[in-house]
């Protein structure tokens, strides 16, 4: 009860900043970014256009890889519009397609530029079942494997940036709240709704595809620890905002539920206010596989506070201790029963930049 009524009045925690924060507020007094190079997934609408409006506001140069480029130069040119002399950078980006992944990063690593910050805060919210081309369940697809694969194959080269400049080189993985509806063993759930075995539920893919992001932010941050890497990894939850996220279903029902949960719903500078505290704090150096919420540390769910599980989303995809770098390191996919898909348990070697 107490801690309803202190998001509601927005009261302020250990950072100094609560629900009420907006992303200005909380990077108001940061060091300048023009130094800085940012990768913002998901920044044409909602949070991800604040969070890129924000940061370029603050001097960051910023790359924008998009499923919708009209949308993606629309975005750019309201950003420069703001705010003369913004570097905005778009690319095509296709987040549930491995292929198109790999060919961003390599698009990217192509430009020599270095790589400071990526937030991977797109989001899908599938209402009907459907599979990628790469043959997993789509909501899991776009939120935790595009942005899994995105994060690996960009990893070294945020290494670099960090031992070059020395300045400390994060990542965002945009989660949220609602991975908490999730319990059970999920790689089973995985399987059973890529193969369309059971009823559909959007509701727990999404909570899935938000565990995964958890959990895998636990496991990177232990990993970029043991690689003694100046790099850290962190996890949010945005908050309960009405963004495009939902819009593939309207209507009454959906306008009333908004109505009666108004008084918890935060607008779009506050939701995207604690991706901006956690990518610029300065108090937040050095500081890794964490779970914030309402820019204060927060703690995830049981299950993904289960450092046995925390392994599970590197495991499931054959991912070794470290970057991915060449061809001979392969991506294991988990794809279903082998007797009714003949690709499944197969092996994809992925497509590497400068290969």
């Amino acid at each position: 009860m107490f801690d309803t009524v202190k998001y509601l009045i927005g009261s302020a925690g250990a950072s100094g900043f609560g629900s009420k924060s907006t992303a200005e507020e909380v990077t108001d007094s940061v060091p300048d970014l023009r130094s800085v190079t940012a990768i913002i997934t998901g920044a044409t609408s909602g949070i991800g256009y604040e969070t890129a409006r924000v940061l370029a506001m603050r001097g960051a140069r910023l790359i924008l890889p998009a499923r919708n480029i009209k949308a993606a130069e629309d975005t750019r040119s309201r950003i420069c519009s703001e705010f003369p002399g913004s570097e905005v950078l778009v690319f095509p980006l296709e987040l549930s397609s491995l292929g198109s992944v790999s060919a961003f990063a390599a698009r990217f690593l192509d430009l020599d530029l270095p790589l400071h910050l990526l937030i991977n805060n797109a989001g899908k919210f599938s209402h009907q079942h459907g599979v990628s081309e790469d043959g997993v369940e789509m909501t899991f697809a776009t939120n935790y494997l595009g942005h899994f694969l995105l994060t690996e194959l960009l990893l070294e080269r945020m290494v670099e940036t960090a031992k070059a400049t020395g300045m400390q080189a994060r990542i965002v993985n945009v989660s949220s709240g609602i991975h908490g509806w999730f319990s059970g063993n999920w790689t089973n759930y995985l399987d059973l709704i890529t193969r369309n075995k059971i009823p559909y539920d959007p509701t727990q893919a999404y909570a899935l595809s938000k565990l995964a992001n958890v959990l895998y932010t636990k496991e990177l941050a232990q990993r970029l620890k043991q690689m003694q890497a100046d790099v850290t990894v962190n996890c949010v939850h945005p908050g309960i905002v009405r963004t495009r996220l939902t819009r593939e279903r309207e209507g009454l029902l959906t306008d009333l539920a908004f109505f009666f949960l108004s008084k918890f719903l935060k607008t779009i500078p506050q939701a995207a206010a604690t991706t901006c505290y956690v990518a610029t704090s300065p108090g937040l150096a050095g500081v890794s596989g964490k779970y914030f919420a309402d820019c204060n540390e927060a703690s995830p769910s049981p299950l993904a506070s289960d450092p046995r599980e925390a392994v599970a989303p590197a495991e499931l995809l054959g991912v070794r201790h470290g970057p991915i770098r060449t061809r001979d390191d392969p991506l294991t996919r988990f794809r279903g029963d082998k007797k009714e898909d003949s690709r499944a348990y197969s092996t994809l070697t992925l497509p590497v930049p400068g290969n």
